[in-house]
């Protein structure tokens, strides 16, 4: 890591535990390298370069994967954990944060092809009473954040920095419990007239699948997704603190307000989190997930339209060429094209997601310990280098 001190993360992003990212990273279908920091090396420096200075600018440890009509190429750089010398692991479990919502909506809409559920059904319907609104509020404004609903994340009492998560990380939230801490605060605007990036609106989602379908989340994702398509290193842990496996040790800031050192918060209880973003994943998994999805075998072709229908969120973010779709993120690049995928982070792990459309290009990558500004533009960078040519 840099001796140098790091531009940190505005607190607002660290707050943010599982917003939107700015710029989706990306997916690739994986395989872990055979040891050394890097395979299918050549003509990839560029790509290796700005991996290293993800690391360099202030994440604690990094690991990407690339594919295009040159093959794959995997990379890692920085410690698995702080004060070793241990590698990142070629293809270790993380928290992959809201890259869940891209799953919660891939459900909810493979029931909407099923006739189980209508996009145009309202919350009211379906979870009666437990919203104000909620018969103005659409299945479609919870996918595409245009309900206005508050983001519990926001409410006080949610964990904030490190010392909140390790002195109550092992409390259990349910999803009734989440949605009546956003409710008891006024929406950001009413139903359809804006967008605004709200983990409550996917917390709902992931209980009108349960309602739709008479099972649990936790028995749905699996049975429609996980099981499948084979992957086999993706979890829901439901209230259960660990990792299971390789993995990295997750980082962030004992405070925020000022930027504290980082503390160790790999193990937390991620059921506040839930259908916004409680999944474990790896690179391989996440990618033969969305390498599947946008290849149409996940989804019929009038629910994929759907969901890759994007509403121009650039005004919102101050990102240009940024969209939203169902569950799905999509951004322009320098060379043109457009990125897909769902990004996301968690307390101690960031997620880039993001395929060209024909998914002939992709990539993958996750970082722990990341809070400089300057850490998460290289990761961006390496979507832009991966995706349009590095």
């Amino acid at each position: 890591m840099t001796t140098t001190r790091p531009r940190r993360l505005r607190a607002a992003a660290l707050l943010a535990a599982l917003t939107v990212s700015a710029v989706p990273a990306w997916a690739a279908v994986a395989a872990a390298d055979s040891g050394g920091g890097t395979s299918g090396a050549a003509g990839r420096g560029a790509l290796k370069t700005t991996l290293d200075r993800i690391v360099k600018e202030g994440a604690v440890g990094a690991q990407a994967e690339v594919r295009d009509e040159r093959g794959r190429w995997t990379g890692r750089s920085g410690t698995a954990r702080l004060g070793t010398g241990r590698p990142m692991p070629a293809d270790g479990r993380f928290r992959i944060g809201s890259t869940t919502k891209a799953f919660t909506a891939t459900v909810v809409l493979q029931l909407v092809g099923e006739k189980k559920v209508s996009l145009d059904d309202t919350v009211e319907h379906w979870l009666p009473g437990l919203v104000t609104d909620g018969s103005r509020i659409t299945v479609r404004h919870l996918l595409n954040h245009t309900s206005g609903l508050f983001d519990y994340l926001r409410t006080k009492g949610m964990p904030k920095d490190g010392d909140d998560i390790r002195r109550d990380g092992r409390r259990t939230y349910t999803p009734e419990e989440l949605v009546r801490l956003a409710v008891k605060n006024p929406p950001f605007f009413p139903p359809g007239t804006s967008w605004m990036y709200s983990n409550t609106n996917y917390i709902l989602a992931g209980m009108i699948i349960e309602r739709a379908a008479g099972n649990t989340f936790h028995e749905e994702v699996p049975r429609r997704i996980i099981e499948p398509l084979g992957l086999r290193d993706t979890f829901l842990p439901g209230t259960s603190v660990k990792i299971p496996g390789v993995h990295a040790r997750g980082y962030f800031p004992r405070t925020i307000e000022p930027v504290g050192a980082l503390v160790d918060v790999t193990e937390f209880n991620p059921s506040f989190a839930g259908a916004a973003g409680e999944m474990i994943s790896t690179t391989a998994d996440v990618s033969r997930f969305f390498t599947a999805l946008l290849s149409g075998k996940l989804l019929a072709p009038e629910q994929l339209k759907e969901m890759t229908t994007i509403v121009d969120i650039s005004q919102q973010t101050g990102v240009p060429g940024l969209g939203y779709g169902l569950g799905l993120e999509s951004v322009r690049l320098s060379c043109g094209a457009r990125s897909w995928g769902h990004g996301g982070s968690t307390p101690g792990y960031a997620t880039y997601v993001g395929f060209t459309r024909d998914a002939r290009r992709q990539a993958v990558l996750y970082a722990t310990g990341l809070t400089s500004e300057k850490s998460d533009a290289a990761a961006k960078e390496m979507v832009d280098r991966a995706l349009c040519g590095d």
